[in-house]
């Protein structure tokens, strides 16, 4: 994952470089790979899996894709921004010359207006969601010291900042919304994932405006890019639109890019993020749990939104920077189930607390997605079948070229 943020903001800042990888660098292929780049300067992958969208046939998914960028070009969308940039994730800012022409456009807002908006919420409305979610079937593993476990204090403070992004958003007209939280929050309050992964999934606790009339984003999820990552901000937005227009769950996520190994003959990574997968992804609230975050990350404490991701096919992507230029690459996988001992031994290797997805890219080895992947996180949504998610990829394509953005194909990729 560090190698493909640092990949990602080099290839971005336009600097030359070669990278190379390997679980612990005494395998013959990384060893070569090293000895030639000590004696010629240089290495070269294989990124053959990789080529250009081709002509899209002229079917009801092209022309959604190009009607749904049409009307976002012509309509405009906002994109808030709790404080940019977050960990050395230059990759993940995108600038307003690039993005303001696919008309989206950034409002900057500042974390500590969060805070403040937090502490309007009251205790009840705090208490009602939590209520929601018990009613759900969410399962809460708390205790009662707050230096160590996650504590009922923490989830009511997690869901006030639930309640006050929704009503920013709101304030603002957005349509999606990144909260940093590192650096800029984790001193302040717990964990910012609970509440992110509640705003991308449909089905989640109802917020009223401050007077209590009117009901925020009623029926729909408000898209939530972790990390103020921007290159989801854009995906995750456009995502929304065509999984909603074609009757989809437009429940979406990043997920960082772990690691992965062989099992059962074939290569399945290990994708997490820290606590925020919507709970769709894992077939509901009531196959979903919260844990303590990890204190080396959350000094505050505060609760999860994981589970294992349920099997099924998923259109996965990423836009990103190169040669000065937006780019996006799509691309198909099955998120896989494995024994219950070794999804218990990858979390175990990983970080146990966070949700966890077993995905097999189709048609794309380990060594050609780190060949090529320009970012240390990826975007995935479910369709309920493979012939949907293809539909629903070839939609994204058509949006993607309309906007003017380079798209590439990668692995095995049926329009």
């Amino acid at each position: 994952m560090g190698l493909l943020n640092l990949t990602g903001s080099l290839t971005k800042a336009g600097v030359p470089y070669a990278a190379l990888w390997s679980e612990d660098f005494t395998d013959e292929w990384a060893r070569d790979g090293l000895r030639t780049w000590l004696e010629t300067g240089t290495l070269t992958h294989d990124t053959s899996h990789v080529r250009d969208l081709p002509a899209l046939p002229a079917d009801a998914e092209t022309e959604l894709g190009i009607a749904l960028a049409r009307q976002l070009r012509t309509e405009k969308a906002v994109i808030g921004v709790f404080d940019e940039g977050c960990m050395g994730m230059y990759n993940a800012i995108i600038d307003d010359e690039l993005l303001n022409p696919l008309g989206i456009y950034k409002e900057r807002l500042s974390q500590s207006a969060l805070v403040v908006e937090m502490n309007k919420v009251t205790d009840g409305e705090a208490q009602a969601v939590r209520d929601w979610l018990d009613a759900a079937g969410m399962t809460f593993h708390t205790g009662t010291d707050d230096a160590t476990e996650l504590t009922d204090a923490q989830l009511l403070s997690q869901f006030r900042m639930y309640i006050a992004a929704l009503r920013i958003a709101d304030d603002f007209g957005l349509d999606a919304v990144g909260i940093q939280y590192q650096q800029g929050l984790k001193d302040t309050v717990p964990a910012s994932d609970l509440a992110e992964g509640l705003l991308n999934n449909v089905e989640r606790p109802a917020v009223l405006s401050r007077d209590g009339s009117r009901e925020l984003y009623p029926g729909t999820a408000l898209p939530h890019f972790n990390e103020v990552d921007e290159g989801v901000a854009v995906d995750s937005l456009v995502t929304n639109r065509i999984w909603t227009a074609m009757g989809l769950d437009p429940a979406t996520t990043l997920h960082d890019i772990r690691w992965g190994q062989d099992h059962d003959g074939r290569f399945v990574w290990v994708f997490e993020i820290s606590g925020s997968v919507p709970a769709s992804h894992h077939g509901g609230y009531d196959k979903s749990w919260s844990m303590c975050q990890p204190r080396m990350f959350f000094p505050l404490g505060g609760g999860t939104l994981s589970g294992v991701s349920k099997p099924g096919e998923i259109v996965w992507s990423r836009v990103f920077i190169m040669d000065g230029a937006l780019h996006v690459d799509l691309g198909r996988a099955s998120v896989v189930e494995l024994p219950e001992e070794e999804t218990r031994r990858r979390l175990d290797a990983t970080t146990p607390e966070w949700p966890i997805m077993h995905a097999v890219l189709h048609g794309v080895t380990r060594d050609q997605f780190m060949a090529r992947h320009r970012a240390n996180h990826l975007n995935v949504a479910y369709a309920p079948d493979a012939a949907t998610a293809d539909k629903a990829l070839r939609a994204k394509a058509a949006l993607f070229e309309e906007l003017g953005l380079r798209v590439h194909l990668c692995g095995d990729v049926s329009l």
